[in-house]
């Protein structure tokens, strides 16, 4: 895999190449180096802290299972209810279910696994509500001492999340459902103001058994808003809502099969101890509200800090969808043959640039947003992490940019494997509706990055990395600079459109240097990714992966580069020259990694079970000449 220098370099006609190869040169020293380097691989994704046993076996070998496979025919509310006889299955597996809400990293990782199984999307909906959402807000908040999780944790009851409502999103700070203190008895009445007020769209139907929920809701004493708390609120039974709750259902999505509903509360009485409370706010029994926070904001936002873990299981979602995608399009572009340019020649879809560059890209990135991942995911189990605020600005941003990028991923893959892509039982067409799930879920991404953008304002981007190396291309180093570079110019134009825009209006201030902001913070992510994968290439002592990961990483830089050449031209960090070239670059880069597709794609560690039960891989394609788009 010989590396392309920037200057001066001429990409050899033919398809052999000169330079070091790290691959022994015999069939059979190539298949042994090969799979060498795919246990590498699979090991530096899966298992960097030693703990690949622990958090990822346990959902791998689960969706090997046959409960797991493609069923056709089920009806929409089938497939909901499937949903949660899966979820009955994951809980299953677990010694202490409560435990696995504690447990970011374990928990991830079932979303990442989880979520590749056809209708996926529904159980890891419901797992990350149930788990994260209900069960991690109770286990956040004090434990009364009559508390007893037994029925959540066997699920004899389901749990749920009710925080948004119909007029209120992105805002839910501004939401209306109220809870007031009932001097008489001491609870509080839970009720829903008007229709705009009703939770929108949980899982709060009879599928899938009684349900109870965590509410978010305006606490009222007296004439006092002391702003949005949780309460803890039995909603269903067997035979439908309890008293004083209404639930509507809405329709059901068929690649995220849940039972989304309208939930809306009629002064529905609950006890004291319903009112979920901690040190950003307890309700003393004269009624007296104390608080470490003195902004009712700031209390909100701690009551649902259990939506920055859920970014995290959001953005696992999409990178498992988008290794399983690019898993099964190498896989089906490998077999699935096409007419080459001699009469009677059939050569592999894989063999054409104009496929597998696509792929190549979207693998590079994967591979970042893999380690982007992990190494987010380390940081926010750590108990020392300082900077917590900092912290949850790249969870944030790193949600949004995963999901972004998963979605483009998943609808390639989808392409490259034709009209077979589409079939429900390939399961391609339904990563990208999913995806889209996980865009909106814990946070509409525009809105998280548009507030990371403007935080990150006040932090000015560091310094580029010094002694990056010789500038050539393929120096991922170099590479990692440039990007660099692309944030310093995009932080300085926003603060360049701040101090020129209109002074007595803020709203259109922020609007004159929004479009730099979000492109800074889209810079900023994507270094942290690059920073990800080179941190994992120089843990590698296997010369094969880590040549292999160098020549991912320059490729994941130069992709994600491309927009910004005139930028990076007009500030002088490149020349007209470089501009030329990096087409070039790109494409040598392609020639080398194309026979190294199939290795990093396996690495992604699918297990059989679940490969072979795809209809596009286990049986032989259309005959040649059907119109399925892929030649």
């Amino acid at each position: 895999m010989a590396l392309l220098a920037f200057h001066g370099a001429e990409r050899p006609a033919g398809p052999d190449r000169s330079g070091p190869r790290p691959f022994a040169d015999t069939a059979e020293g190539e298949a042994r180096d090969d799979a060498a380097t795919v246990r590498e691989l699979t090991r530096l994704l899966f298992d960097q802290d030693g703990e690949r046993e622990r958090v990822h076996a346990p959902w791998r070998r689960l969706i090997a299972r046959d409960d797991f496979r493609h069923r056709p025919g089920l009806t929409p509310e089938e497939r909901a209810a499937q949903s949660y006889t899966w979820l009955r299955l994951v809980n299953d597996l677990l010694a202490d279910p409560a435990s696995l809400a504690t447990d970011p990293a374990l928990l991830t990782a079932l979303h990442e696994w989880a979520a590749i199984v056809d209708g996926g999307g529904g159980l890891t909906t419901v797992a990350s509500i149930h788990y994260n959402l209900f069960l991690g807000s109770l286990l956040d908040h004090d434990a009364e001492p009559s508390s007893d999780l037994t029925e959540f944790t066997a699920l004899r009851r389901t749990g749920t999340f009710l925080c948004t409502e119909v007029d209120h999103g992105n805002d839910a700070f501004a939401l209306e459902t109220t809870a007031r203190l009932d001097p008489a008895t001491g609870g509080f009445l839970l009720h829903t103001p008007h229709p705009g007020a009703a939770k929108f769209m949980p899982n709060t139907s009879t599928l899938g058994g009684p349900k109870s929920a965590v509410v978010a809701a305006r606490l009222l004493v007296g004439d006092r808003d002391h702003g949005v708390f949780l309460f803890l609120t039995p909603l269903t039974d067997h035979d439908g809502p309890l008293p004083h709750v209404t639930v509507t259902p809405l329709p059901l999505r068929p690649n995220a099969p849940v039972d989304h509903c309208l939930t809306s509360f009629d002064h529905l009485p609950l006890p004291r101890r319903a009112l979920l409370q901690g040190e950003h706010g307890r309700l003393g029994p004269d009624g007296v509200l104390t608080s470490s926070l003195g902004n009712r904001r700031k209390r909100f936002l701690t009551s649902i800090s259990r939506v920055t873990v859920g970014k995290l299981c959001m953005s696992a979602a999409a990178v498992g969808a988008s290794r399983a995608a690019l898993a099964i399009a190498v896989r089906y572009g490998d077999h699935r043959h096409v007419s080459g340019a001699r009469p009677g020649q059939r050569l592999p879809i894989n063999t054409h640039r104009t496929h597998h560059s696509r792929l190549l890209q979207g693998v590079a990135t994967t591979y970042a947003m893999t380690f982007l991942h992990r190494s987010l995911t380390a940081r926010w189990s750590s108990p020392d992490a300082s900077d917590r605020a900092g912290l949850e600005r790249l969870v944030a941003l790193a949600k949004a940019w995963i999901t972004w990028e998963a979605r483009t991923i998943a609808l390639e893959a989808r392409e490259r494997c034709g009209a077979q892509g589409l079939l429900p039982a390939n399961h391609l067409a339904g990563f990208s509706e999913y995806i889209e799930g996980t865009i909106t879920a814990e946070g509409d991404n525009l809105l998280v990055t548009t507030k990371a953008a403007a935080e990150l304002l006040h932090h000015p981007p560091s310094p580029p990395v010094p002694d990056a190396g010789p500038p050539v291309l393929t120096n991922p180093h170099h590479l990692r600079n440039l990007l660099a570079r692309t944030e310093h110019a995009f932080h300085e134009q926003a603060h360049r459109a701040l101090r020129q825009g209109p002074s007595h209006d803020p709203q259109a201030r922020w609007n004159t240097a929004s479009a730099p902001a979000l492109q800074k913070a889209q810079a900023h992510i994507r270094l942290q990714a690059a920073d990800a994968l080179l941190a994992t290439s120089a843990r590698t002592a296997h010369e094969p992966a880590r040549r292999l990961l160098t020549e991912v990483t320059a490729l994941y830089l130069l992709t994600h580069l491309t927009p910004h050449t005139g930028l990076l031209l007009a500030d002088g960090h490149i020349t007209p020259r470089h501009v030329h070239e990096l087409p070039a670059a790109v494409d040598a880069l392609t020639h080398s990694l194309q026979p190294h597709l199939a290795s990093l794609t396996r690495a992604f560690d699918h297990p059989p079970e679940y490969l072979d039960a795809l209809p596009l891989i286990r049986q032989p394609g259309p005959p040649p000449g059907d119109a399925d788009g892929d030649t």
